[in-house]
């Protein structure tokens, strides 16, 4: 008979296999009798998970759903698709979203075998994502990990940083929080190097390493990390404010352009655009996309930088 800790976790990955299982089938599948069956069972309550229990012809037993997600118990093949999926999920433009996909992959990656972590980064390097459903910035999903890793412990990070003006240091940090803000991912540290807190882009961010040196948190000069990254972009760069018409119906440009636009019908069938960016290119690509005609209302820097594309776009298609 197997040891009873390891028969208890293939019970609940039974479980969780499908709605309903019979007393008989069970303890089959166990290769133990139906009174050590309900003791497993019962050994499965008081770590919290709700079997239900069925009596009868028909009985049998169920994973109910409960008051709080207990652990839960994966084969191969679902690990992997979790780990695609809250890589998936960590870009993703639906509000908490991405800070709670970049938690949970954090959970993931660090108990994830490294023959299962292999297989799902072969998967996330074949897989494309649609145009409009990303982040304009992409991040290395190994990035995001290990960063949120080295925040959750308080463990001082390395990295190498390439600045906008493409110049590439050294930095030794003591990270405080990840922020998604806009289309980027952003991270609060505080700058040993610099002797002040910093917040840096990761899609600028390469080779992180925990250095194993914990550290106490400093406080952090602003009411949340959101707030202090908002504050050094704002400083930064002032938002574009686009309006644009585009002679097509509301509805098709929303499906086109998705949450990055405010978008109102006009009486004559058109719709106007509104939409702020930090980056004139994305709303270029983004009005590019919609395949209507459009007239941009502003900026005036707008139709100067659609030129310089349009002439871009003409030479490319010369033979």
């Amino acid at each position: 008979m197997a040891n009873p800790g390891n028969r208890t976790l293939r019970l609940l990955s039974i479980l969780q296999q499908r709605r309903h299982w019979a007393g008989g089938e069970l303890a089959e599948r166990l290769g133990v009798s139906l009174r050590t069956l309900r003791r497993d069972v019962e050994r499965l309550r008081e770590l919290g998970y709700p079997v239900e229990a069925q009596p009868g012809v028909d009985g049998g037993y169920r994973l109910a759903p409960g008051a709080a997600l207990p652990p839960l118990v994966l084969d191969d093949d679902e690990a992997v698709a979790l780990t695609v999926g809250l890589q998936a999920a960590a870009s993703s433009a639906v509000a908490g979203m991405a800070e709670a996909s970049v938690r949970a992959l954090t959970t993931v990656i660090q108990v994830l075998p490294a023959r299962l972590r292999r297989r799902a980064d072969a998967l996330s390097a074949m897989t494309v994502p649609a145009p409009g459903g990303t982040s304009g910035a992409v991040v290395d999903p190994q990035v995001l990990v290990a960063v949120a890793g080295a925040c959750r412990e308080t463990e001082r990070l390395e990295f190498r940083y390439t600045a906008a003006d493409g110049a590439r240091t050294e930095r030794l940090t003591e990270p405080f929080r990840l922020v998604a803000m806009g289309r980027r991912w952003y991270l609060v540290a505080y700058d040993l190097g610099r002797g002040d807190w910093r917040s840096f882009r990761l899609d600028r961010l390469s080779d992180p390493r925990g250095t194993g040196q914990r550290f106490a948190p400093r406080p952090l000069p602003a009411e949340d990390a959101a707030a202090f990254v908002r504050h050094g972009t704002d400083a930064r760069s002032a938002a574009h404010l686009v309006e644009a018409l585009v002679e097509a119906p509301a509805e098709d440009v929303r499906r086109r352009i998705g949450p990055w636009a405010t978008i109102t019908d006009q009486p004559d069938g058109t719709c106007r655009l509104r939409m702020e960016t930090y980056d004139l290119n994305w709303a270029a690509l983004a009005l590019g996309s919609v395949e209507a005609e459009f007239t941009v209302l502003s900026p005036p820097e707008l139709p100067v930088l659609l030129e310089q594309w349009a002439g871009r776009f003409a030479r490319a298609t010369r033979v």
